[in-house]
């Protein structure tokens, strides 16, 4: 297409500025030229068909000088700088009306496309007003995104023919993991665990660090009772003991390319960073020191350890871009970069794939020496295909064979965690949607029993 016609097209796809005819224009010119016709049998002239269709055209005119003019026209977008994936969000958009004259509008919002679109939106803007218009948008991929421009078009009462408008609302924003489950978390912890049947338990026989002097229940220890508080206040009293605090958890992302399996909702990566976010959370809350390692074939981030809930804010920043590479994963480059930089004794917690990483014999070695400072957790998604397979009735040969082929990886999964176990290395496997719950549930067993 030559430069020109391109021009054109634009207009009608809302891209460009321009006016246009509309279909009520369009409407009347084609009854204008349905009655010319049949007038056409009484031998009318063609002098006279010219002037009827000029003196119409001429007529429509008028509906441009009831319009505004577009510098009288004012937008303003409002929108939170942060959405977080796959959830709905409301954008405002704000049309400030300076002129003597009402207009109806139909706009379409520059979103990108892996955005929700409900468009075109139209309204009424009456004059001399501000409307302010709302519709509904969520995110499917996260990432950082501009947003630039709203694309207008407008007319008056009459609505023969529309002007249309190219508006520059230039706005950054982000688009963040879901955090729902961190919010549920910091919200009320217990409930969030009892979804896991786990519960976060104070102390273990007064180890730990002193927490506070409360009313002896039934259940408490006896040996705890604090007597000199029982004595001055004539009722029974208890210490309470809690976790100790400035523990060191460094959270190892895996990227590579088995994360982009599906899921029912999203992929194992964004399980993943949901589930990292949500432990980060957790043991920020309770004073500990959190790094973040994500890692394909290289290394891709590194968030030193440091604590502190602001610096949620700073992990949060530095992963929400984080997407699926087209490699393999490389555990050993990983492991020897985090033996150089983490020298304190610390929780390596790493979300990955569970069968990706029982393949790597040469992981064993480099975690036989990190198990020598380092206490080291593996977590990952379950297949649930390879579940449901295995459960399947076998009335047809196929599916017999699927069958066994599903039983023999389960059962080779189980025989080599059990290896793995042998040497100290913890792995378990969780579904999707109870990956946080999880994970956060045996940081806080660990930091229970005192493990680190």
């Amino acid at each position: 297409m030559i430069k020109s016609s391109k021009s054109w097209w634009g207009r009608f796809l809302f891209q460009d500025k321009g006016i246009l005819p509309s279909k009520r224009l369009l409407l009347v010119y084609g009854i204008l030229s349905v009655v010319l016709l049949l007038f056409s049998f009484w031998g009318i002239s063609w002098r006279f068909v010219i002037g009827i269709n000029v003196f119409v055209l001429l007529l429509s005119f008028i509906d441009l000088f009831l319009t505004p003019k577009r510098k009288q026209i004012h937008f303003q977008r409002n929108i939170a700088e942060e959405l977080e994936r796959d959830l709905s969000y409301e954008m405002l958009i704000e049309i400030k009306n300076s002129s003597n004259y009402a207009f109806t509008y139909s706009f379409v919002d520059g979103l990108p496309l892996s955005f929700q679109r409900p468009f075109p939106v139209q309204g009424k803007v009456e004059r001399e007003s501000v409307s302010q218009i709302t519709y509904e948008t969520k995110a499917s991929v996260r990432g950082n995104y501009q947003l630039k421009h709203l694309y207008m078009r407008y007319r008056s009462s009459w609505g023969l023919w529309e002007k249309q408008m190219l508006v520059d609302l230039e706005k950054p924003l982000k688009v963040i993991p879901d955090l729902t489950e961190t919010k549920t978390f910091l919200e009320d912890a217990q409930k969030f665990l009892l979804y896991d049947g786990e519960k976060i338990r104070r102390y273990q026989s007064g180890m730990g660090d002193f927490s506070q002097i409360r009313n002896y229940v039934v259940g408490d220890d006896p040996r705890k009772i604090n007597w000199r508080q029982t004595a001055k206040l004539n009722e029974l009293m208890t210490n309470e003991y809690e976790p100790e605090h400035g523990k060191y958890i460094t959270i190892l992302i895996d990227c590579g390319r088995i994360m982009g399996a599906e899921l029912e909702t999203g992929n194992k990566l964004e399980k993943t960073l949901e589930a990292s976010i949500t432990v980060a959370a957790a043991a920020l809350k309770k004073g500990d020191y959190v790094s973040v390692l994500a890692f394909s074939k290289d290394v891709k981030k590194y968030i030193p350890p440091a604590k502190g809930m602001e610096h949620l804010q700073t992990i949060l920043h530095a992963i929400y871009d984080l997407q699926v590479d087209a490699f393999e994963s490389n555990y050993g480059t990983v492991f020897s970069f985090l033996d150089t930089m983490q020298k304190k004794r610390s929780l390596i917690l790493l979300f990955s794939d569970i069968r990706t990483f029982l393949h790597e014999e040469s992981a064993l070695m480099y975690l036989k020496r990190l198990r020598r400072r380092h206490l080291f957790f593996m977590i990952g998604i379950k297949d649930p295909q390879l579940e449901e397979k295995a459960k399947m009735q076998p009335t047809y040969a196929d599916i017999a064979m699927e069958k066994s082929i599903a039983q023999q990886e389960i059962l080779f999964i189980q025989k080599e965690k059990n290896k793995w176990e042998s040497q100290g290395l913890q792995l378990m496997e969780a579904q999707g949607e109870y990956l946080a719950t999880a994970a956060v549930s045996h940081y806080i067993d660990i930091m229970n029993r005192h493990l680190l």
